[in-house]
């Protein structure tokens, strides 16, 4: 597998916020988000085994690891990778754009699934079929970077019956959206979602990797 780093970390979004965890970054992403902040992990990277990986994993002496991108689900071992960590009793994240199936996944693992809103320019990119497939253990995520975007998220929330189905996160976009701006819309609307800030940025150098 094609690798952009492996590092230890504070957990910085999801309802698993604060939490210590062990990052996996594969490298790769068919998409080009407008906000993305990692597009280092577009290129480069270094080849490694599952073996490796779990090596490495196990160093950090923590059972909570994230598998992210990049779009990990762009490269095949990830689904094995997923299930030998699942197998060593890790409680495993898996962050995805949410433009490719979900569904080989090791049901053990936990989705974290960024529906990408309009302002992305990925939209049309967006695999739709995920959403009949996201459990309770799994969340959805979305990164707004105005108001169209929060309406257009409040509509997919709604036609998807998705506030009974799992935990939904608003995110908004790092520098681009206010965060006191979505909570105020999230207040006035009475809307059942957790807004989330991304803690690593506000904890290291918003440009720090690794971290």
């Amino acid at each position: 597998m094609r690798i952009t780093e492996i590092y230890h970390s504070i957990q910085g979004e999801s309802t698993y916020v604060g939490l210590p965890c062990v990052f996996v970054r594969l490298t790769g992403c068919s998409l080009r988000c407008s906000w993305c902040d990692t597009t280092y992990a577009f290129h480069g990277g270094t080849d490694m085994t599952i073996d490796h990986i779990c090596e490495q994993v196990r160093s950090y002496d923590t059972a909570l690891v994230e598998i992210t991108g990049g779009e990990p689900l762009d490269q095949a071992d990830v689904f094995p990778l997923v299930q030998r960590l699942c197998n060593e009793e890790y409680e495993v994240l898996i962050e995805t754009s949410g433009a490719i199936d979900i569904t080989p996944l090791d049901t053990r693992a936990h989705v974290i699934m960024d529906v990408k809103c309009p302002a992305s320019n990925m939209a049309k990119f967006i695999y739709w079929g995920n959403l009949n497939s996201i459990q309770l253990k799994d969340e959805v995520k979305f990164v707004l970077a105005d108001r169209a975007d929060y309406d257009w998220a409040v509509a997919v929330i709604a036609d998807y019956g998705l506030g009974s189905r799992c935990p939904i996160l608003f995110s908004p976009a790092f520098g681009i959206l206010e965060p006191h701006v979505l909570s105020d819309w999230v207040l006035q609307d009475r809307l059942k979602v957790r807004v989330q800030l991304q803690l690593h940025k506000y904890i290291w150098d918003p440009q720090a990797q690794g971290v």
